[in-house]
């Protein structure tokens, strides 16, 4: 399984579960808020990505992911505001987050708000095993 192939798995997941347009779905539109996708709808992407492509990736992990295995009381603070080691997590499969802008603001509730196409693109690739370069830009 190459990029080109997870690319257009993660765009036709997503049309198809959402109803947008292709134009739409771009590497930077975030799966939540540009595209107006919802809990139950992240499932669907989900199911529809297992039965294409054969990998079965369940919500839970999809958080775990983000988190990156660190423990909730160091992710955020005990008002939920995302920690620098939990910032620094989500720069890893976050690429496009500006750090700075975030620090001190990011509520833990709306971390999935900034996930993009583009970083389900690199989930399914990390789940199929492929490495960093070959899913660098991984949405076209």
């Amino acid at each position: 399984m190459d990029r080109t192939t997870i690319v257009d798995a993660v765009n036709d997941a997503v049309i198809d579960a959402l109803g947008v347009e292709q134009e739409e779905v771009t590497p930077d539109a975030t799966l939540l808020d540009d595209l107006g996708a919802e809990s139950i709808d992240l499932l669907d992407i989900l199911f529809r990505l297992e039965r294409s492509l054969g990998i079965k990736i369940q919500a839970a992990e999809l958080a775990a992911y983000v988190q990156g295995g660190i423990p909730d009381e160091e992710f955020g603070d005990e008002n939920e505001i995302v920690s620098a080691v939990g910032l620094a997590q989500l720069k890893k499969v976050m690429p496009q987050i500006d750090v700075d802008a975030l620090t001190g603001t990011l509520r833990a509730t709306k971390v999935m708000g900034l996930f993009t196409v583009d970083n389900l693109v690199a989930l399914v690739a990390h789940r199929a095993g492929l490495g960093a370069a070959e899913t660098a830009g991984a949405a076209a």
